[in-house]
C-alpha cells in the first residue's frame, strides 16, 4: 500500500492498544443457531445484504429484497433465500462455487437493530421449496441455501448516526447518479441516457418476478 497515513494498523496486539476487548455481554451474544429472536427479526425483514467471496478472494456484497418474511427458517440451522429475477450477472452465486463461506445482515425499516448471520451456503433446486417461496405466483429459479454457523444482532448506533430511516435528515438527492447514466458512462454504451432509462424501467415493471 502507497505510504499515504500516519499509521497502518497491521496487528491484533496494536488494534486492541487502541480498541479495548468488547465487554462480555457482547462477546458473548452470538449464538450458532436461529432461535426464536432471530426467527421473528428475519420474518419482519424485507431486505438481507448477502456477502461472499470468489476467485483470489474477491469480495462481493449483493442486496436481496421481497416482502417481509422471504426468508425462509426452514430450522434451527438453515436458511432459504429465494434468487428472482436480475441480469443474469449471479456474482454471488459465481463465488459460491469457489468458495461456499456467506454473511448476511437483515434490515427492518423503521428498526435501528440489525441482525447478522454467517455461515455456508450452497444453490439449490427443489421443486417444494421453489414453490413455497413463490411470489405472485412465479417460483424462483434458484435458491440459496444457508448452513446457519453464527447469528448475533447489532446495536443500533449505525443507523443513528447516518438517520437512515429518518426523511428529514436524508440528503439532497438531485446530484446523486442514476444506473442508467453509470451504465452509459462505464459501460461505454451508444444509448442515451433516457433511452436506458427506458430500458431499466421496463424491466423494472415486466421483470420482478
Amino acid at each position: 500500500m502507497e505510504r499515504r497515513f500516519d499509521e497502518v494498523i497491521t496487528s491484533r496486539v496494536r488494534l486492541r492498544e487502541l480498541i479495548k476487548e468488547p465487554s462480555r455481554k457482547v462477546s458473548h451474544k452470538v449464538i450458532d443457531h436461529i432461535d426464536d429472536i432471530c426467527a421473528r427479526f428475519i420474518a419482519a425483514s424485507p431486505f438481507v445484504v448477502v456477502a461472499t467471496r470468489g476467485l483470489e478472494n474477491r469480495l462481493d456484497l449483493s442486496p436481496k429484497g421481497d416482502p417481509a418474511g422471504f426468508v425462509a427458517v426452514l430450522d434451527a440451522n438453515t436458511l432459504a433465500i429465494p434468487d428472482r429475477l436480475g441480469n443474469n450477472r449471479v456474482d454471488s452465486f459465481e463465488n459460491l462455487l469457489v468458495h461456499p463461506q456467506v454473511g448476511l445482515i437483515f434490515l427492518i425499516p423503521g428498526i435501528g437493530d440489525t441482525l447478522r448471520v454467517r455461515g455456508k451456503a450452497c444453490i439449490v433446486r427443489d421443486k417444494a421449496l421453489q414453490e413455497r417461496l413463490a411470489v405472485a405466483g412465479k417460483a424462483p429459479n434458484l435458491v440459496l441455501v444457508v448452513s446457519v454457523e453464527a447469528a448475533f444482532m447489532h446495536c443500533p448506533k449505525c443507523i443513528v448516526r447516518s438517520h437512515l430511516w429518518n426523511p428529514a435528515h436524508w440528503p439532497d438527492t438531485r446530484e446523486v447518479p442514476s444506473l442508467a447514466e453509470a451504465m452509459v458512462a462505464h459501460g461505454a454504451l451508444e444509448a442515451s441516457v433516457p433511452q436506458m432509462q427506458a430500458i431499466i424501467d421496463d424491466d423494472g415493471q415486466k421483470r420482478l418476478y
